[in-house]
């Protein structure tokens, strides 16, 4: 009898998605630049050179060849077999139903409560802009935007992320060429810095290598957001080799940005003069004499965070819609406008519903993170804190078995191929593994790890459930 929920039953080829083609090749390519390009580097690196010294330049050369690896992976199953609900389409053809269910909803799940800390942050900036209009309000304001936003076409959403990203990027970009001017001592009023600050307090590895790994712990999840670009891929009007060309370019660019300036904050400043909760940025531009630091890297912490905001609304809007596609979500959220298929307009195949419900989720969770931050939401926060690890294991997993069905029945599709395969999707496989007993070992990230678990097998209990029911129903 066939199972439901047995792998390798459905065709390679996609089906035609009833979506809209709104998407350029220059918001894809943008996306996948800005997509990682946030708080967490802007604000949160500085808990990692607080912990690592100057080996968080190690540390995210670890954590960014990991992130590489696996937007590799997604990259080739994605150029291959393009789909709005990208790995968790992936998942479903390689592992069976069950993977598939379980990643689409954990994800969907994730975006959904970090959009929230996404839309109270950037609230809480605004408000210190305008005293006059509560957290709230702001929260209210943000939130109505950017559903409008994902509602009217797919067109703007690229806009949005489009020039979001370009502001991001930019300043990355001249934070980069103002830090190597201030080091080589071409900047007014600066003298060459030298190796200083790289070998004094302590050398460059100031904690050994446990600062090194305790740094990667700090900074791995920073880049989380790039799968959205293949999931985005599906909108576009060539699918497969528009996410090649986007992640081709993305991961090495990526790269460079973080390790790049991360190179440059503790070439410049002493490892020492860093606390957890500021920005190296803001440090970096006040040393070297740049008035109104705080203030201009707050407009682009701003700009990240909505960013973000737009980005997760958009990916977990798409992702219930492929859940709802494959019979893992409810049918109704299939809706879109225009009536999709090929009379769909450039205004049209958005999945209105979808939208509405991931943002109605979404301001669940941010009305829990203010009221109460501390109890509530910091358990929803939790048990999140872990599940893109999972999600990049079952990606890893997907490619793995994918990889040898397509290379036997579609084997043109592989325009985009993993390096060094099959032995560098089990490194990469590995690398997670060692993360997450790193996390366990660790008094800060355990809870995550373990919130994280009782998620993930709250998902797979629904889904042995529904399986059962399943089996249940065609028997009869």
């Amino acid at each position: 009898m066939h199972d439901p929920l047995a792998p390798g039953r459905e065709p390679l080829a996609p089906e035609p998605e009833p979506l809209s083609h709104g998407l350029k090749r220059r918001h894809l390519t943008m996306l996948g630049l800005g997509g990682v390009i946030g708080a967490g580097l802007f604000v949160g690196s500085g808990a990692g050179i607080a912990v690592a010294g100057p080996g968080i330049v190690v540390s995210y050369l670890i954590a960014g060849a990991l992130a590489m690896l696996v937007m590799r992976m997604l990259g080739e199953m994605s150029a291959a077999m393009p789909a709005s609900g990208a790995f968790s389409v992936h998942a479903e053809r390689a592992l069976g139903r069950w993977a598939g269910f379980s990643v689409g909803w954990l994800y969907w799940f994730l975006l959904v409560v970090v959009l929230a800390v996404e839309a109270t942050g950037a609230a809480r900036i605004a408000h210190g802009w305008v005293p006059g209009v509560p957290q709230w309000g702001w929260v209210l304001v943000f939130m109505i935007v950017f559903t409008l936003a994902n509602l009217a076409a797919v067109k703007n959403f690229g806009e949005f992320e489009f020039w979001f990203a370009a502001l991001k990027v930019g300043a990355i970009v001249l934070f980069l060429v103002l830090g190597v001017l201030a080091i080589v001592g071409w900047l007014p009023d600066t003298d060459p810095v030298g190796l200083t600050n790289l070998t004094g307090q302590g050398g460059f590895l100031p904690n050994g290598w446990s600062g090194v790994v305790s740094g990667v712990l700090a900074v791995v999840f920073a880049f989380g957001g790039l799968e959205v670009v293949t999931i985005a891929a599906a909108e576009s009007d060539d699918p497969a080799r528009n996410v090649a060309r986007a992640v081709r370019s993305a991961v090495w660019r990526i790269l460079f940005f973080y390790v790049g300036s991360m190179l440059v904050v503790v070439t410049l400043l002493p490892w020492t003069s860093m606390k957890p909760g500021e920005s190296p940025y803001v440090a970096v531009l006040d040393a070297i004499g740049v008035p109104g630091a705080g203030q201009i890297m707050n407009v682009v912490v701003f700009v990240a965070l909505l960013s973000a905001l737009n980005a997760n609304l958009y990916g977990s809007s798409r992702m219930v819609f492929s859940l709802a596609e494959r019979g893992e979500a409810p049918k109704g959220l299939l809706k879109v406008s225009g009536g999709g298929g090929p009379s769909r307009t450039e205004s049209g195949g958005v999945p209105r519903r979808a939208v509405l419900a991931s943002v109605a989720f979404g301001f669940v969770s941010v009305l829990l993170n203010l009221k109460w931050p501390d109890s509530v939401f910091l358990y929803m926060l939790n048990a999140v804190g872990a599940v893109l690890l999972f999600v990049w294991a079952l990606i890893a997993a997907s490619q793995l078995r994918l990889r040898r069905r397509i290379e036997r029945e579609a084997p043109e599709t592989l325009t985009l191929k993993m390096w060094g395969f099959p032995w560098l999707s089990w490194v990469a496989l590995a690398a997670m593994g060692a993360v997450l007993v790193l996390m366990l070992n660790d008094d800060g990230a355990r809870p995550q790890v373990l919130w994280s678990a009782g998620a993930t097998g709250a998902v797979l209990l629904v889904t042995w459930v529904r399986g059962l029911r399943t089996s249940s129903t065609k028997r009869n």
